[in-house]
């Protein structure tokens, strides 16, 4: 009897294991259709940018206390989204690759890319500080996964969590005045349950005050100048030992 009621019990976890109907990530909805909150710089004509050739085009904050920064989506032919404080960044599927400029002062402002697509997801981002002393555009973070034309894998975010995970305090161009922290990510399922129909990504943008004064690629940069402080901000706590983990597996 004992050896009957233990088969039945294995028999239930397996089916409790293999229940496809399960949802093991919950994804809230993505934003409106629709990019809202202030862009800048001649290159942005209401809710629109055209992208720029060179960073020049992009143009200088009026305010010296600000910098401004090109946010790309794609290319991908899914829609993307891109959230900042006060700031929605919308692609549509219709074009391939869209270009944003903002202007952030100095401190910390949280980000998100949100893609949804039920048979996989296909997401990019590109941040990069443009540099109004240097005229330089510095690679402050870049994002793909599945982009241009394939699917986002799990095996993928697996990658990039190795790869961010070996980026020295946060300094993905450290010509740049700009850390990137804390980047985790959520994902769903599509029905195939192979690879992710949803994808939620945060990251937290640190903005410092002083301006760079190397052009991107430098390869000065970082090397015998010790650690640059930012007077008057705190000097940001250090990196966890895993900098880039899913905020649950899938």
């Amino acid at each position: 009897m004992a050896t009957r009621q233990l088969l039945v019990l294995a028999s239930l976890l397996a089916s409790a294991a293999c229940g496809g109907d399960r949802k093991m990530i919950e994804i809230g909805p993505p934003p409106a259709r629709a990019t809202t909150g202030a862009l800048a710089g001649p290159l942005c004509s209401g809710q629109s940018c055209t992208c720029m050739t060179s960073p020049a085009e992009a143009g200088t904050p009026e305010d010296p206390g600000l910098k401004r920064f090109e946010i790309r989506l794609g290319p991908t032919p899914h829609e993307l989204w891109a959230t900042l404080p006060g700031r929605v960044l919308y692609k549509s599927a219709e074009r391939p690759e869209v270009c944003f400029y903002v202007d952030l002062a100095p401190g910390e402002h949280p980000a998100l890319l949100r893609a949804s697509q039920d048979t996989g997801v296909s997401a990019a981002i590109a941040v990069s500080e443009l540099g109004g002393k240097t005229r330089s555009a510095y690679a402050t973070f870049r994002f793909a996964c599945g982009s241009p034309g394939g699917v986002c894998s799990f095996e993928e975010l697996d990658g990039k969590k190795a790869e961010y995970r070996g980026v020295r305090q946060g300094a993905h161009d450290p010509c740049g005045s700009t850390k990137v922290k804390q980047v985790v990510w959520d994902t769903g399922r599509s029905p195939d349950r192979l690879v992710p129909g949803e994808l939620a990504m945060r990251f937290l943008l640190h903005v410092y005050k002083f301006q760079p004064d190397k052009p991107h690629g430098d390869p000065s940069c970082g090397a015998g100048e010790g650690r640059r402080r930012d007077e008057g901000t705190a000097e940001p706590e250090p990196e966890p030992e895993e900098a880039a983990t899913p905020l649950a597996d899938p």
